[in-house]
């Protein structure tokens, strides 16, 4: 009987999250080395155009990360052909270097705000586009393979 009741508020905490989201998707990294010109890109199809969303990169790495933050570039490109790109950094590693996010292996999994409070004006297709634009600090020319990122994924939740 304990075990029937654990299964089921297990299943309802995961329906419950589940029902929140929109749209969830990675993209594996080939041998966990991101290439600065390997651009991951995502289609998002909404038809929601009132209800308020969070939009998070999420990013898996393993223990060949050696850096304590990331720098990214998102774009989003609107149905309308509007496009818009950022330039984020986001911390990966607490003051003693170990690594935030969820896990309890070597794959450590993060879930990092882009946007909040998002309304998606228009019906359609968006597009979006991560880059990594990591630099080594004293150094103009970017990192070119980016060791460590294993995956990069893309979620949009409603927001409660």
């Amino acid at each position: 009987m304990h075990k029937i009741s654990t299964l089921l508020v297990v299943l309802f905490l995961f329906t419950s999250c589940a029902k929140n989201t929109v749209f969830s998707e990675y993209k594996s990294i080939p041998d966990a080395k991101w290439h600065k010109n390997n651009v991951i890109k995502f289609s998002f199809n909404t038809i929601d155009t009132i209800s308020k969303q969070t939009i998070y990169v999420n990013l898996r790495n393993n223990k060949d990360y050696e850096f304590s933050n990331i720098y990214l570039i998102i774009g989003v490109d609107f149905p309308n052909g509007t496009q818009v790109k950022d330039t984020l950094e986001y911390k990966m590693a607490d003051e003693f270097g170990y690594f935030l996010g969820q896990g309890f292996t070597d794959i450590k999994e993060n879930k990092l705000e882009f946007k909040t409070n998002t309304l998606f004006p228009i019906k359609g297709n968006y597009q979006f586009s991560i880059q990594q634009a990591m630099r080594k600090n004293g150094h103009e020319n970017g990192v070119l393979i980016l060791d460590g990122i294993t995956d990069v994924g893309l979620s949009i939740e409603k927001m409660k």
